[in-house]
């Protein structure tokens, strides 16, 4: 199937979860990530879910995450050029909602992309290869770009893989990982 396809499959999926479903299915995807073998790095950057999208409760992860001693580096979208500023999450970190729906710290500690050592990114959809389908905006493809080739890029999904996406480019950036509450898929 075709991106924008799989993004309406999945959109319409994840849509017909309940919020018993979305925290249960959240809470088992958090304990597959304990099961990686990723805790020796120190900048972990995760996303905020999009609540009313039904998105993986990733507060989980960051939970995890601190309770490890580590850094947890959150993003905030930048709506005018379609970039990622990535912010240390502090004791004094704002955040606010943007346009989108999603809570991002207001300002802080700026993180460079290349000093990130894991990427957990939000997604519709994963082919058997390690390609994703997000929401089309393409913000973690410019963000993984710049990230260093030792970045460890985790997609987290509810659902299992489809065989493969058809239409991947050049800009796709393939994950090394993707973990469902079943199971954790390596590429």
């Amino acid at each position: 199937m075709k991106k924008k396809d799989l993004r309406q499959l999945y959109k319409n999926k994840r849509n017909s979860l309940g919020k018993d479903e979305v925290d249960n299915l959240s809470f088992d995807i958090a304990n597959k990530c304990l099961t990686l073998d990723i805790w020796k790095n120190e900048n972990y950057h995760v996303f905020f879910p999009i609540e009313n999208q039904n998105e993986i409760d990733s507060k989980l992860i960051i939970q995890i995450i601190q309770g490890k001693d580590k850094n947890v580096i959150l993003p905030k979208i930048n709506l005018k050029d379609n970039s990622m500023v990535n912010y240390l999450l502090t004791d004094s970190t704002l955040f606010k909602v943007n346009k989108l729906g999603i809570s991002e710290p207001i300002s802080g500690i700026e993180i460079k992309p290349d000093q990130l050592d894991v990427v957990f990114i939000p997604l519709l959809s994963f082919d058997k290869i390690g390609h994703r389908v997000g929401y089309g905006g393409g913000y973690y493809d410019r963000l993984l770009e710049k990230c260093s080739s030792n970045c460890i890029k985790i997609g987290l999904s509810f659902f299992d893989p489809e065989d493969r996406i058809q239409d991947i480019t050049k800009s796709d950036i393939k994950m090394n990982h993707c973990i469902t509450p079943s199971e954790t898929y390596n590429f």
